[in-house]
């Protein structure tokens, strides 16, 4: 497993990361604890070391799915998660939230629930405009002086955001959805990023899963879905759209002897050691397909070719329905 730095945070995390969100919820049942903490077991064990949660994820299960692996191999894993986005009693969304008393408060229950003494990396999950971004960074700052976070990111920020909040703190990583489904992060925060020495995390790199060619219609799909029930990407006619799109990509994959995730895996890889991608997944057999797109090897000529077969424009539906979207790029 090759390494890269994570900003100039001084931490080291393997090329492919592990995004855990799926293990929780939304995308249909998520695992037991000991199902989850075997499949963390088994990334770890096959080079992965950075890992990707959220208070949100499972309105907190997800990180406690997480405190068993943490306990046992703690010096050997970078962790990652987040605040903003708060939850109910009954899981119900019920807002963001960037005010400094509430990010503190949240630390302190994110490190209860993962059983640990420090988090790797804290993100500002989504941006609250109400509050001016140097106050909430500033008391992310605060917990790093307190020795609870060793470094600082945020997610689906703007690239004026970002170098106002790197002006206060070292954002030592932006995380933002990019694959070849959804490419707006090119146009602005990954130079921003560049500029800056902050790293870019990639979640979503395979399109919530479109990308795999596990998903072709509704039916595919099971139990509580956020794909079906919510993503625009995902409804009946636009998901036969995008269909169109991969079954154009699977030509190609077909030519290179991959499979279609890694082909859409070795291309995020491409753009760039600064660039991070946390692929998620509950299956053994697609964890050991992901980390194979480590070995594929795309020229210029294959790049071109892949991102003819999936033009941005192409893309039908919004990445997040419109009550959500207006988190985004804050």
């Amino acid at each position: 497993m090759r390494t890269t730095s994570l900003g100039r945070s001084g931490l080291e995390v393997s090329r492919l990361g592990f995004g855990c969100m799926g293990l929780a919820e939304f995308y249909g049942e998520g695992l037991s604890e000991s199902a989850a903490q075997d499949l963390l077991e088994e990334a770890l064990a096959r080079g992965v070391n950075f890992f990707d949660t959220a208070d949100m994820y499972g309105a907190g299960r997800n990180e406690k799915q997480l405190a068993g692996f943490l306990k046992k191999h703690r010096s050997d894993v970078v962790i990652a998660t987040k605040f903003a986005i708060q939850r109910g009693d009954n899981g119900e969304f019920a807002g963001l939230s960037n005010d400094p008393a509430y990010i503190r408060e949240a630390c302190d229950a994110s490190l209860k629930r993962l059983g640990v003494d420090v988090i790797d990396l804290y993100y500002m999950h989504r941006r609250d405009q109400a509050v001016p971004i140097e106050d909430s960074v500033g008391a992310m700052a605060d917990l790093v002086k307190a020795g609870k976070v060793r470094a600082i990111g945020l997610s689906e920020v703007s690239a004026d955001t970002l170098k106002k909040a790197d002006a206060i703190h070292p954002i030592a990583a932006v995380q933002s959805e990019y694959s070849l489904m959804t490419r707006d992060m090119e146009a602005d925060i990954i130079p921003a990023c560049r500029e800056l020495g902050t790293a870019f995390v990639a979640y979503s790199p395979l399109g919530r899963g479109i990308l795999t060619g596990a998903y072709r219609k509704p039916e595919d799909f099971s139990g509580q879905d956020f794909r079906t029930a919510m993503s625009p990407r995902f409804q009946a006619d636009t998901l036969e759209q995008n269909v169109a799109l991969v079954d154009q990509l699977a030509e190609i994959a077909e030519a290179k002897g991959a499979s279609l995730a890694q082909i859409a895996l070795a291309w995020v890889l491409a753009k760039g050691d600064d660039i991070i991608p946390i692929p998620g997944t509950k299956k053994l057999s697609r964890l050991e397909e992901n980390l194979a797109a480590l070995n594929v090897s795309l020229s210029a000529d294959d790049i071109a070719a892949i991102e003819k077969a999936v033009p941005p424009d192409a893309v039908a539906g919004a990445r997040y329905p419109e009550t959500s979207a207006s988190t985004l790029n804050g």
